[in-house]
């Protein structure tokens, strides 16, 4: 696969000599990642290697300790909490490993629920939330709670959530860990598919080479420092 030439060049997302600890325990030393627009990267490593608390560095959702993460040329740490979770909420997309469906409501509601937490009408935010339910192949379930759908259909619920809002990053934290071969493989499908589609950036954190496959660059983390693989043109 080629990735997408942006108009501008300029990385949307950086993360430059980035450390975190917990503790006495290094999380990152000195990791280093640019993302540019349209483009999705995987981030690969072993477990407990950092990349977990990269992903959080670069979604503001923890600060690091030392370093610095530019989203379009602003400094996450110099803003405020109430902007940073504004971020979270319109420009940031996230898809976990288990989903994190609301179990009280359908499915059609959680998709559409980070629109209706923008202030969307409801009439509205569920149509939103049908057409995306559509493109991800599961229009089935619209009607359905979480916990009556497959573990392959609540996560690609879980991707039109994260999707709806049409975020310019997603953050996709082992999207396919809680999943079979066959279901991961569908998931990955329909996540870079949707992805290109609306030219969200995509930060895809893996130990599986096979979902790594999707991306267009991986980087590799071990003992909280990055190095990138170049791929051979798909």
């Amino acid at each position: 696969m080629t990735s997408p030439t942006p108009a501008d060049d300029r990385p949307l997302l950086s993360a430059v000599d980035l450390h975190k600890a917990y503790g006495s325990t290094p999380a990152l030393d000195g990791a280093t990642l640019h993302l540019r627009a349209g483009e999705i990267v995987a981030v690969m490593g072993a477990s407990g290697s950092g990349k977990s608390t990269l992903l959080h560095c670069l979604a503001g959702i923890v600060p690091p300790d030392a370093g610095q993460v530019h989203y379009r040329d602003r400094e996450l740490s110099a803003m405020s909490d109430a902007e940073r979770s504004a971020l979270r909420r319109t420009e940031f997309g996230f898809v976990f490993q288990f989903g994190q469906l609301v179990p009280e409501l359908s499915c059609l509601e959680n998709v559409a629920l980070p629109l209706r937490l923008g202030g969307t009408r409801r009439r509205v935010a569920e149509q939103r939330a049908a057409e995306w339910l559509g493109r991800l192949e599961v229009t089935e379930v619209a009607g359905h709670r979480p916990g009556e759908v497959s573990g392959g259909q609540g996560q690609r619920v879980a991707v039109a959530r994260a999707l709806v809002t049409a975020p310019r990053v997603l953050f996709a934290d082992e999207p396919t860990g809680a999943l079979d071969s066959l279901n991961g493989e569908q998931v990955m499908r329909l996540l870079t598919e949707a992805a290109r589609h609306t030219g969200a950036a995509v930060v895809l954190v893996t130990h599986e080479p096979r979902v790594a496959a999707y991306a267009d660059r991986e980087i590799v983390v071990r003992d909280g420092r990055t190095r990138e693989t170049v791929l051979a043109e798909r």
